[in-house]
């Protein structure tokens, strides 16, 4: 069987030119002028505008956007994250309240809200989050929720405080294959993300869901043993994009791979029986998030 690897070009100190796939549209349509207009009059903050997300136009247009609470600073270094990493400030009680008014002013339908890893708390800020889903069921009853969360370092009484809030659908990322978790997700461990994943659903989680970026050196082979490591863990819903640098200081994209490959690991997704598949160069973990509560 092929490779995603085999097709690489030497190697030099120059990134890879992005091919025509990878080109975006401007964002246009009127949900979305009009979700830019609130976000700029209540000074609102998005992970789609910061993260300078490629699909940020067509999420908005269906009404939905991805929040990040705990503040916007890691204890994680990860070699593929443009997030701030380094000592975080003192949490700030009042982000429930804020998100979920944020998502209220925007008239969110779905919102995922996502976090930074927070090692250097007790709970590891599982309390915080699941006071701003409970904020957000609050302030915005009509909106559902995607959590992304982080692996709390495998501690079930931390993850138990997500379920318990019941998001209509639960992540967490395995972002890449075993061989390079180490190199692209430093602190975590990829035997831990499954166990989190199976455990979430093992608690009877209706919707879980995971992602996987390429373009980071994975083999072919490597790509389907991971999908069919997720699906084993019950998840019902993956994503898989293409990975790309957010900075000279992160890992290079050692390929883009072809959109005939994306489509070729959605078909493999699918026979194993994913309740959803999003594969393609362009998608993120929240790409048609609110197709995935149903």
């Amino acid at each position: 069987m092929s490779e995603i690897t085999q097709h690489n070009p030497v190697q030099t100190d120059l990134p890879l030119a992005k091919p025509k796939w990878l080109r975006v549209k401007l964002p246009t349509g009127n949900n979305y002028k009009k979700l830019r207009g609130l976000v700029e009059k209540y000074e609102l903050n998005t992970i789609c505008q910061s993260g300078s997300c490629p699909n940020m136009g067509e999420c908005w247009g269906e009404g939905t956007a991805t929040f990040m609470i705990l503040g916007n600073i890691c204890t994680r270094s990860c070699g593929f994250c443009g997030v701030k990493t380094g000592r975080p400030l003192d949490l700030d009680w009042s982000e429930p309240e804020k998100v979920a008014n944020s998502i209220k002013k925007m008239q969110i339908k779905h919102a995922v809200i996502t976090s930074v890893d927070r090692d250097d708390l007790k709970d590891m800020g599982s309390i915080l989050w699941a006071e701003t889903v409970n904020a957000v069921r609050r302030i915005s009853p009509e909106t559902t929720m995607e959590t992304l969360i982080p692996d709390f370092q495998g501690i079930y009484k931390h993850i138990d405080r997500i379920l318990t809030v019941k998001p209509e659908v639960i992540s967490h990322n395995m972002e890449t294959v075993k061989r390079l978790t180490r190199e692209v997700r430093i602190q975590a461990k990829y035997e831990r993300s499954l166990d989190v994943l199976k455990y979430m659903k093992d608690q009877g989680q209706r919707r879980t869901k995971t992602g996987i970026m390429l373009g980071l050196g994975e083999e072919l082979e490597e790509v389907f043993e991971t999908i069919e490591n997720v699906r084993n863990a019950g998840v019902d819903i993956v994503t898989i994009g293409q990975y790309l640098q957010p900075s000279k200081k992160h890992l290079p994209v050692k390929r883009f791979v072809t959109p005939e490959e994306f489509k070729e690991l959605e078909v493999f997704a699918k026979s194993l029986g994913f309740r959803h598949v999003e594969s393609s160069p362009l998608v993120r973990s929240s790409y048609h998030a609110e197709k995935h509560i149903h």
